[in-house]
């Protein structure tokens, strides 16, 4: 009896052992099948796109030009229109002194007026002694060359001249004189390049031209009716420029400021002259000679944002330098003169006229 009891016993044991392991592998499947149905059903959660792009914390940056070395060398195109504005002041202030008429004459007046460059004045001569003369002259002029602009000039010159009248027909003479011109309006431009495009500037200031020259020559009258003479002259130029600042553009980065500063150069000019008179009403002259500078300066200091301090040089060069007049004896003593002054050579002087209508008197 008790053998039937253990043994029922031990079969009951088994039963209960084998159910517990069924559960237990029972409860191990159900939430992997559940995990495995959630992620079939609901997928990997990403996250929702925004249709506005954020923006960019900082604006994109400008591009920085570049140019300051053009800028800084277009100082040296100001030098060069200096430079032209020394030598046309000079040009015009000879008519003045009578450069394209005859080295011996009677005194006379003269009205004229000029175009090419725009002048207007008087001048004329007046013998002091059987010897000596008086020449003096003064205008207005407007004029502008190459990037400058002159827009106001009063001139003045005089000179003296001593002709040796008694040597005879053939002779030497001499002058000594002066060209003023205390004070011009003047408006220089400089262009450069940079990066971004091209620039140019123009700006405002007063100026002041004075020239001294000596000159000494022969003369001779060869027939009633011919005056020859060649020459030799000496002059000293200065010019001197106030300081100014570049105008204010809509695009200049690179600006400059030009202090006050004074050209000059000295010239020798080697030349000669003809006139002539065709029957009893036409007189013509015909003038003209080579022009050499020496010792040329140029007064600019000009700081340049970007380039610093800038002196330009100012080099020496030569040119021709050309004048005539065609004269037309209305009536006794009044003689309605053509003429017409220029230069002709490289820049800065380069080519330029000057032609204009004057109404003469002699007496």
């Amino acid at each position: 009896m008790m053998a039937i009891s253990l043994l029922g016993r031990f079969i009951l044991a088994g039963l209960l052992t084998v159910t517990a392991a069924f559960a237990l592998v029972a409860f191990d499947e159900r939430p992997a099948a559940a995990q495995a149905a959630c992620e079939s059903e609901c997928g990997e959660l990403t996250p929702t796109p925004n249709p506005y792009p954020s923006p960019s914390p900082y604006p994109s940056p400008s591009p920085t030009p570049t140019g300051a070395d053009s800028s800084g060398g277009s100082v040296g195109g100001l030098a060069n229109q200096r430079f032209n504005q020394m030598i046309t002041n000079r040009v015009l202030g000879t008519v003045l002194l009578g450069v394209n008429e005859q080295v011996n004459c009677s005194d006379c007046i003269s009205a004229f007026g000029s175009a090419g460059s725009f002048s207007a004045g008087i001048h004329g001569r007046k013998e002091l002694t059987s010897n000596l003369s008086l020449l003096a002259g003064i205008a207005y002029t407007q004029y502008s060359e190459g990037g400058y602009n002159i827009t106001s000039a009063p001139i003045g010159a005089f000179a003296l001249r001593y002709d040796f009248t008694d040597w005879g027909s053939s002779r030497p003479f001499f002058d000594v004189g002066t060209i003023l011109t205390p004070w011009e309006k003047a408006r220089y431009t400089r262009s450069y390049n940079t990066s971004l495009g091209p620039v140019s500037v123009t700006s405002s200031t007063n100026a002041s031209n004075y020239a001294v020259y000596g000159r000494a020559g022969w003369m001779s009258r060869v027939s009633p009716r011919d005056e020859v003479a060649a020459s030799i002259e000496v002059w000293q130029l200065w010019q001197r420029v106030s300081g100014y600042s570049d105008n204010a553009v809509a695009f200049n980065p690179f600006d400059a400021t030009i202090a006050t500063g004074t050209d000059r150069t000295s010239l020798v000019k080697i030349g000669g002259q003809w006139t002539h008179l065709y029957g009893s009403n036409i007189e013509a002259n015909i003038n003209g000679g080579w022009v050499q500078s020496f010792a040329s300066h140029s007064g600019i200091v000009a700081t340049v944002t970007g380039d610093g301090m800038v002196v330009p040089t100012m080099g020496n060069q030569g040119w021709f330098e050309y004048g005539g007049r065609l004269g037309f004896r209305v009536q006794k003593g009044w003689i309605v003169d053509l003429f017409a002054n220029g230069t002709l050579g490289p820049q800065p002087v380069g080519n330029t006229i000057h032609g204009g209508l004057g109404l003469r008197i002699n007496y």
